[in-house]
């Protein structure tokens, strides 16, 4: 589908164009100076939570995790919505509410955006963030040797799904809020102050899924160690009930052969393939700065789990 816009925008033709089609990366980056470029994303998706407060607060951290991805800082944001006619105005206020206090507190500014009728409610938004063009976070680059950190617990799509069929308790689902929420501004800051070799954010690929791409961009290969990996409090009590999203299915038919797995239970497999929303920061540095990161994360309060290494090779080996 993408080969007659690869075609049209050649990136031979646009040397200012640092990272656009032919890269697998969060967003597109475009240099306007020496010591300056540009960060473009967008995302928007369905409710994930019933509260409308909550859905505009996840819908913007989530959007907004993409520029802290590749390194940046959020500047500037457009509301992109989709709502259906009927539902009433103050539900409506709530979602761009949410949206804006998160913006906000990532330091930016939402400066309009656009809307339309739809019988799904649909909310994102479209994000410009600025970053040095020495200092870019990318998916490739990852080199043998490396540790893999990450920097928010996992199970979020599949908390979020059980709550849909009222499945969840509710301390569970409050917990992936909470994370949901968190901005990965932090994390990215911190890790700008060390030297990391690959950087991407774990959203709807899943962990398995964005990793892949980070190897595979890196011409190495992932080791995960399952029992080092963080989940959030319910999230295997839910994959042993099997109340797995349809994306899981679809990650795992997209991924699989990329994957190997040793001694791992199917449900727990699968868990590696279900797709979180505004999930974490996955991190490939050398040792020694992977001790530094860490130890700057714990001084900041900020979480953050070894989780693997990077081999020679290719693809993705889990194992306990």
């Amino acid at each position: 589908m993408l080969r007659p816009l690869r075609e049209t925008f050649r990136e031979q033709d646009y040397p200012n164009l640092l990272i656009g089609l032919s890269s697998p990366d969060d967003a597109a980056v475009y240099r306007i100076s020496d010591d300056q470029a540009l960060i473009f994303t967008t995302d928007f998706f369905t409710p994930v939570v019933d509260d409308p407060y909550v859905y505009g607060s996840v819908a913007a951290a989530n959007a907004m995790s993409d520029v802290y991805a590749m390194g940046g800082q959020v500047v500037l944001a457009l509301s992109i919505a989709a709502f259906p006619p009927r539902l009433p105005a103050e539900v409506l206020s709530e979602i761009l509410r949410g949206a804006a206090d998160k913006v906000a507190e990532a330091g930016g500014v939402i400066a309009g955006g656009h809307t339309i009728d739809d019988e799904e409610p649909k909310f994102g938004l479209a994000v410009m963030g600025t970053v040095h063009p020495d200092r870019i976070g990318r998916k490739g680059g990852a080199q043998v040797g490396d540790h893999l950190l990450l920097t928010k617990p996992l199970g979020i799509g599949l908390i979020t799904t059980a709550a849909k069929g009222d499945a969840a308790d509710p301390a569970h689902l409050e917990a992936a809020i909470e994370a949901m929420q968190q901005l990965n501004r932090g994390a990215a800051e911190l890790a700008q102050q060390v030297d990391f070799h690959a950087i991407t954010d774990i959203t709807g690929f899943a962990l398995l899924g964005h990793a892949c791409e980070m190897a595979q961009e890196s011409g190495t290969r992932f080791r995960f160690f399952f029992d080092q990996l963080p989940f959030l409090p319910g999230a295997k009590d839910y994959a042993d009930q099997w109340l797995f999203p349809g994306g899981a299915c679809n990650n795992q038919r997209a991924f699989q052969e990329q994957v190997s797995f040793q001694g791992l239970e199917e449900e727990m497999q699968m868990l590696l393939f279900t797709p979180e929303t505004s999930g974490g920061l996955l991190i490939a540095l050398a040792p020694d700065q992977a001790d530094c990161l860490w130890a700057l994360c714990r001084q900041a309060g900020q979480p953050i789990w070894r989780v693997g290494e990077v081999l020679e090779g290719s693809g993705i080996q889990v194992i306990p």
